[in-house]
């Protein structure tokens, strides 16, 4: 009994143990099941916070989609957007704001602005602003585009390029010989019912006949992509890069002889171990390359312009809206050299007024030295022509002697003609009245007995550009008839230079410069075995780019152009004379290109560049100001 009551007494010390570690215990799962809570409860938030953040960019990026499908819908759209924006006002954009039937939501701006809504979607919504101060220039717009879901706001800057022909290093509308080039006894063309050769025959598009099919060939070199509307021709030349025609039939091009690639099922070409096409069989035309990467595909059709005369009314000093940095227009022949400290010498003795419109220049107009007319010493008329800085960023355009008396046109001469500065419708020599362009062409060499004449003709009043030398800057060099690259153009910084660029476009043609003479020879101050170097994007909207006299006098060295090369026709460069094709694609075409440079009839936007940017709004729709 003793010991029981110690034990009993012992065990009252442990009264009340329980309920107070009940208790503990208890509030440490509470403190577990609450931090669980508030753990899953913020996981959520946190979910939902990502979800808006994700779809806030997705919106921005809509915006960005939706803007382009209203520029492939209306090429001009670019002039469309909020002047009271701060991308559009800091960027110096000159915008307007559509309004009535036209009006844009995403244009909205601050808290009481408009939002677009992203189709399919209730609680997304963007905006964006417009920067189109270097659309003129080069051909880039940008778009800040802003998107708004729940508390989330993304702000995404894109830079958008129109696809054009600078996209290829060698672009074709036709792949036939210059009709105009090739005339029967009657002065008319051989070629006749001109379409493309993949077009079915029908009544209504008869086969062609009679026109000249020329042929990518021999160690022909196409360091780029390349595409042309027609098919192409190819035998034993090598592509290093995208080839593609708007024929849809594979294999997409054809070999002269005949002998095609041997199609896989899917209707791709079967490749060498090389990477070189496999043929169905044997024949002169079995080692044409290309990229095993890019086997010949289809592309869209790329629409030539009628003419390049849209490119004038960048020189018109009337229109400050329209045309807020006016280029240079020059009248009749007119010789360009390009020199490598950043000015070039112009000659062009018709050139009363050197720029487009009316003589008086609109106020607010930015208008470049374009020289002095006149043939006085040191103006532009004079037998040294003139020297001035480059018109950097801008497009000079040669255009012809203006129809028409006196006065109907600021640079109309009715029937008089320059005098003084020792000018006159002569050749080189001086000799032979109203028989060359008074500026050096057709050139004479040699004297007495050893007197030879370059039988080409150039005419006096011709809006004809002869354009050699060295460029520093960024230029394009138009004319409404032919380009004569009469020596090498390079640019001063080398190919690899991020700041040298020119376009060269004519509404004829442009021609590689080689003077075939009365005795059957040709120059090539010019002979055998010299190179001819262009460093620029070149187009002839009518006609073609072509050696001239390519079948006269010796084979020549190789053709090396490094930049882009558009046409319409076809341009034959060898025939016996000429020239080796060697072209390398300057990759800088895929972003950006020379300033005020042509662009096709019709075309679409791609996105070159994007970046996530800090938002330019809030959630409730104020602006955010730019650092």
């Amino acid at each position: 009994m003793i010991r029981l009551r110690r034990i009993l007494r012992m065990s009252r010390h442990d009264a009340g143990v329980a309920l107070p570690l009940a208790i503990g215990i208890g509030t440490v799962l509470l403190i577990m099941v609450a931090g669980a809570m508030t753990f899953a409860l913020s996981g959520l938030r946190k979910s939902a916070g990502d979800a808006n953040w994700n779809a806030a960019s997705a919106a921005a990026f809509a915006g960005v989609d939706e803007y382009r499908s209203r520029l492939a819908a209306d090429s001009s759209y670019y002039r469309y957007g909020n002047p009271a924006a701060a991308f559009s006002s800091r960027t110096g954009s000159l915008v307007d704001l559509p309004s009535g039937t036209a009006e844009n939501f995403a244009f909205g701006v601050g808290a009481a602005g408009t939002w677009a809504q992203v189709p399919g979607s209730t609680v997304a919504q963007y905006r964006y602003e417009v920067d189109n101060s270097e659309f003129a220039t080069s051909g880039i717009l940008r778009i800040r585009s802003t998107g708004r879901v729940g508390d989330s706001v993304r702000s995404v800057v894109a830079n958008l390029k129109a696809k054009g022909f600078i996209d290829f290093l060698y672009f074709t509308d036709y792949e036939v010989q210059d009709p105009g080039l090739s005339l029967d006894s009657s002065g008319n063309p051989n070629c006749k019912n001109l379409k493309y050769a993949w077009v079915p025959d029908s009544a209504a598009a008869p086969k062609r006949v009679g026109c000249t099919e020329i042929t990518f060939s021999n160690n022909d070199k196409i360091a780029g992509p390349a595409h042309s509307n027609d098919t192409m021709h190819i035998c034993k030349a090598q592509f290093t890069m995208k080839v593609t025609s708007s024929n849809p039939n594979a294999p997409h091009y054809s070999p002269t002889n005949g002998v095609y690639p041997d199609l896989k099922s899917d209707g791709t070409p079967n490749k060498n171990p090389d990477g070189s096409i496999k043929m169905t069989g044997g024949g002169n035309c079995s080692d044409q390359t290309f990229n095993p990467a890019y086997p010949p595909s289809f592309d869209d059709t790329v629409l030539m312009p009628a003419k390049n005369t849209e490119m004038q009314l960048q020189t018109r000093v009337d229109m400050p809206v329209e045309v807020p940095r006016p280029g240079c227009q020059y009248t009749g022949p007119t010789s360009i050299t390009l020199n490598a400290d950043g000015t070039i010498t112009v000659r062009s003795p018709w050139t009363k007024f050197a720029h487009a419109g009316t003589e008086t220049v609109a106020a607010g107009v930015i208008v470049p030295n374009c020289g002095t007319p006149g043939t006085a010493a040191g103006r532009l008329g004079s037998a040294t022509g003139q020297t001035i800085p480059v018109p950097e960023n801008n497009l000079i355009f040669v255009q012809g002697v203006p129809a028409g008396a006196v006065g109907s046109d600021p640079n109309a001469w009715g029937t008089t003609k320059p005098t003084g500065g020792g000018y006159s419708c002569t050749r080189s020599d001086g000799a032979g009245a109203d028989n060359g362009n008074g500026i050096g062409y057709p050139l004479v060499t040699g004297t007495g007995s050893n007197t030879r004449v370059e039988t080409t003709m150039y005419g006096c009043k011709d809006g004809d550009v002869f354009l050699q030398g060295t460029l520093k800057g960024r230029l394009t060099v138009a004319a409404a008839n032919a380009v004569y690259i009469v020596a090498d153009i390079k640019y001063a910084g080398g190919v690899t230079t991020n700041t040298d660029m020119l376009g060269i476009v004519g509404g004829k043609p442009v021609w590689v410069w080689n003077p075939a003479y009365n005795d059957g020879s040709n120059l090539k101050l010019m002979k055998s075995g010299s190179d001819r170097t262009i460093h620029a994007a070149i187009l002839s909207v009518e006609n073609t780019f072509q050696v001239q006299n390519y079948n006269v006098g010796s084979s020549l060295g190789n053709l090396i152009v490094y930049g882009a090369i558009a046409q319409k026709f076809r341009g034959i460069v060898s025939q016996g004379g000429g020239y080796v094709k060697k072209y390398t694609y300057d990759e800088r075409f895929k972003t950006t290109a020379p300033p005020k440079f042509l662009a096709p009839v019709a075309t679409t936007y791609g996105v070159t560049t994007t970046a996530d940017v800090a938002p330019a709004f809030r959630t409730d729709g104020t602006v955010i100001p730019l650092p």
